[in-house]
């Protein structure tokens, strides 16, 4: 395949931490290299070797990554009112910031939804490359090394909300209404949004009346 930019996100099905985007660029001979390394879908790999392979990644593509914490996430979905928009406005700064630095006309991304949502996301540089959205579009190494670099950022997101705040924040979206309630406990439920996709069903189901203990 001619060289191309990759994109995938972490964090969005993530209750606490950011949403994460990543754009990979990649040749014949670095499709070789990462192969070599060991990148692939970063789903199957551990956590541990993302953040290892994420180093890799970085020392030999031209890459981008797109960051959205929690509080800047709530106001955007808030303002798009879809998860899908919010993902192609992502998607885009990260192909548009990457095309700044690399001369491509062909990206990869993971299907989120209908094409269009992105296409229409795109500026005058991303609108005029060859768009590609397929199902497991990690299969191919431009995306999945922006899923290694996506996820890295993820992790090392969460490690530092960790440090920041003194608490657990697990990964997923199953499990984690007890450390929301040791986090509204802590620093109050108006401050949910700092670290947390406030429109997510736990938020709902936190009792406003018991969160002061956890």
């Amino acid at each position: 395949m001619k060289p191309h930019i990759g994109t995938d996100e972490s964090g969005k099905g993530d209750y606490f931490g950011p949403l994460v985007v990543a754009a990979a660029h990649v040749d014949d001979a670095l499709v070789r290299h990462l192969e070599a390394i060991g990148v692939r879908d970063c789903k199957r790999l551990s956590d541990g070797r993302v953040l290892e392979l994420a180093k890799g990644v970085k020392e030999s593509c031209k890459w981008q990554v797109v960051r959205i914490n929690p509080e800047k996430y709530n106001a955007l979905h808030a303002k798009f009112g879809n998860l899908n928009e919010l993902l192609a406005w992502a998607h885009a700064r990260a192909i548009e910031n990457l095309l700044a630095k690399v001369e491509c006309n062909l990206v990869i991304s993971d299907q989120f939804g209908d094409e269009a949502y992105l296409r229409k996301r795109l500026m005058k540089k991303g609108a005029q490359v060859e768009l590609i959205q397929m199902p497991r579009a990690e299969s191919d190494m431009a995306v999945a090394a922006a899923s290694v670099l996506a996820r890295a950022e993820f992790l090392g997101s969460l490690d530092w909300m960790t440090k920041a705040y003194g608490l657990p924040f697990p990964k997923g979206a199953s499990n984690v209404e007890h450390q929301a309630r040791m986090f509204v406990a802590a620093y109050g439920f108006e401050r949910l949004g700092e670290v947390a996709k406030v429109h997510f069903k736990t938020t709902e189901k936190l009792n406003l009346k018991g969160c002061e203990t956890p």
